[in-house]
């Protein structure tokens, strides 16, 4: 079928203009797709996947190209193909269905389903083999054996529907002592890995949000123990294969227990949440290997994911020419051919490069087993000048890889993400005090508000123009909200967050369930799918819901407005019976438990200096507290509190609402916060 072009050809997702060339017809989601299945009479084939997972190529080259298959596929099915990262609500629903139909999901995900959507088979990758079986096997089932494929799909539908039911939230005042709250770590313990950091067995992957967790309540208990999980996991990441040790940021997760061999795709919202997670980590452990993650990390996103226009493309995959990972690895072959005997004693000793490969045969990937600063204690070398020897041996490997073949890129652009890299930006500000890393934020969020709000203050998850977008689901709207909600503390720019505020509003509006007091995964008002979902459980990335819980609750802060604060309440009062059973997995709703059960604060800064004083201050670790000022009393917790004399700067810290002794000394303020260090 030489020059075959299917209608994914007018895809704008790369993930689905890579299969534009199939001799499959497949075609995009629609309801015109679904009422076509109806007219046909066939099933429909959901095939869910992303553009920097590794075996999604791989089916698609073995099947998917395949013109004895495609013949299969397009004689029985209605061939849709989804790409998961702009359709995440849809991939919700049928990775429901594998788990409860298979016990285990991932990607591709390939679901079987009756013309109006409900699905009677899901599972993942198949060989060729296999799937021409599955095909045949299904095709037939649904000519001679409808009535036993409907009353599957009847059945999977109830359970997806019913795992989504939730009782009716109390309003009840929040209960949460700081003993329960304590309690919260001894879930924890049976979970993390005391010898490599992070989570106990393979494959290992970040979770950089249960990490902020850990950060919050070392904070208040100052248990050290915690600290030492926390810094243990991210010393281990950084010196793992799972870092680029040579261009910076971090892969999807490793597929060993040793944070060694990593899947080697790279998405932005790793990096972005690993970003955050390593800036607030140095306010509390000042380790001189967490700035330079956080300065290559930057480097590489701004280098490889950025756009002309300071948006944040999603990913870079994990292949390239046909192989995992040959972008990334060295033979010692090639080493030794481009390396001084110096140069080359050096990446065998601190990179542990062998000529046999330390990976798959000759393959090495290149991972330490000391920071910079411990070897050169080790080996008795002057710490600057091995320093400086290692750098020059990283640019000479950067700029000789830069010049292989590329990974593929994933040019979408989500909100959601760029809101996450945003946080990410600022964190990495407050922690460095790099004013290169706000302008880079503030770019990104206009850029943002620019081209990812309409004129009717809606929120669009991705576009490729004005005609082609695709609306927002709530975890767009919850981390931009938070994106904003940071950037005005750090600029008391009072544009960010009324704009937060707005995008609240239409939350509440437009994604609230009013009986559980929890926010549908998509709007009320948009295209209806077989079931309505809630994103409560953290994971990879945190939950849209616990985001805009914490949201919430600061915005009923900022705002003095009990409506914001009861919302956030009641949604807490849904998951707190999980809270202590969940560990990682209600991560961001521990922070917000430990906001509940600790004293929160309100730091007034106003006068000349107050975008200074408040970096002073968030350049500590400081997290149960808001900071807002400047110049204007354009906030009701601002009102009278203009310095009379213009050339000072008077900070307040006030708990609901009643303030301590003013000051003009960030230290005195520091105290009042009962900041340490």
């Amino acid at each position: 079928m030489s020059g075959f072009k299917n209608d994914l050809q007018f895809a704008s997702s790369p993930y689905l203009l890579q299969h534009a060339e199939n001799p499959v017809h497949w075609v995009e989601w629609s309801p015109e797709v679904l009422e076509r299945a109806k007219q046909e009479n066939k099933p429909i084939l959901i095939s869910v996947g992303y553009a920097a997972c590794h075996w999604c190529h791989v089916m698609a080259h073995e099947s998917f190209e395949d013109n004895e298959v495609a013949e299969l596929m397009n004689r029985h099915f209605i061939c849709i193909k989804i790409d998961r990262e702009e359709r995440p609500d849809i991939d919700h629903i049928y990775m429901d269905a594998a788990q409860m139909l298979t016990g285990r999901g991932g990607w591709p995900l390939n679901a079987f389903a009756l013309a109006d959507g409900r699905p009677f088979y899901a599972a993942t990758y198949f060989p060729k083999e296999n799937w021409k079986k599955v095909l045949s096997n299904i095709a037939k089932a649904y000519s001679r054996d409808y009535k036993s494929l409907l009353d599957t799909a009847e059945k999977v539908t109830d359970g997806i529907q019913m795992a989504q039911e939730l009782s009716p939230a109390e309003q009840a005042d929040i209960q949460f002592s700081k003993t329960e709250y304590k309690d919260l770590m001894v879930n924890w313990r049976k979970t993390v890995d005391g010898d490599r950091g992070g989570f106990r067995g393979a494959p290992k992957f970040p979770m950089a949000n249960s990490w902020q967790f850990l950060l919050q309540y070392y904070d208040f208990t100052k248990d050290h123990l915690v600290l030492e999980m926390i810094t243990k996991t991210l010393d281990e990441m950084a010196l793992g294969g799972i870092y680029d040790q040579i261009g910076g940021g971090f892969s999807r997760y490793s597929v060993d227990a040793e944070w060694f061999a990593p899947h080697f795709e790279k998405m932005l919202y790793d990096n972005a949440l690993l970003i955050s997670l390593y800036a607030n980590t140095l306010k509390l452990a000042s380790k001189p290997i967490y700035k330079q993650v956080i300065s290559d990390t930057i480097n590489f996103v701004s280098k490889e994911l950025m756009s002309e226009d300071y948006g944040f493309y999603a990913s870079l995959d994990a292949d390239s020419e046909g192989e995992e990972g040959k972008y990334y690895v060295w033979s010692y072959k090639e080493l030794s051919e481009v390396l001084t005997e110096e140069e080359l004693s050096l990446a065998e000793s601190f990179y542990n490069v062998t000529q046999r490969g330390n990976w798959e045969s000759p393959r090495n990937i290149l991972f330490s087993q000391q920071t910079p600063d411990s070897y050169a204690k080790i080996k008795d070398l002057d710490p600057e000048k091995f320093k400086s020897d290692l750098n020059q041996l990283r640019y000479k490997l950067f700029q000789i890889r830069w010049e292989r073949p590329h990974p593929p890129l994933d040019h979408k652009i989500i909100t959601s993400w760029n809101a996450m890299m945003t946080i990410g930006l600022v964190d990495a500000y407050t922690a460095l005090k790099e004013p290169e890393y706000l302008d880079l934020a503030e770019k990104n969020a206009q850029f943002l508000l620019a081209s990812m709000v309409t004129e009717s203050g809606t929120l669009l998850r991705t576009k490729s123009s004005d005609s082609k977008f695709i609306h927002g689901f709530l975890d767009d709207y919850a981390f931009l909200v938070e994106a904003l909600i940071k950037l005005y503390q750090v600029t008391f720019n009072i544009h960010y967050l009324n704009t937060a505020k707005d995008l609240v509003n239409s939350c509440l509006e437009d994604f609230l369930d009013f009986s559980t007091g929890l926010f549908y995964y998509s709007s009320t008002k948009g295209e209806q799918l077989i079931s309505k979902t809630f994103e409560i459980n953290d994971n990879v990335i945190p939950a849209s819901n616990s985001s805009l819980a914490k949201s919430l609750f600061l915005m009923g802060h900022f705002f003095n407005d009990s409506t914001y604060t009861k919302a956030s309440e009641k949604m807490w009062n849904q998951v707190k019976s999980k809270l202590h059973k969940s560990g990682p997995y209600y991560a961001n709703w521990q922070i917000l438990s430990g906001w509940f059960s600790h004293p929160f604060y309100e730091v007034a800064i106003m006068g000349k200096e107050a975008k200074i004083k408040a970096l002073e201050l968030q350049h500590s670790f400081c997290q149960n507290a808001i900071f807002l000022g400047g110049h204007e009393e354009n906030l009701a917790l601002l009102k009278g509190k203009t310095p009379q004399d213009l050339s000072e700067t008077i900070l307040y810290v006030c708990e609901n609402k009643t303030c301590q002794q003013p000051t003009t000394h960030v230290d005195v303020a520091r105290k009042q916060l009962e900041i340490k260090g």
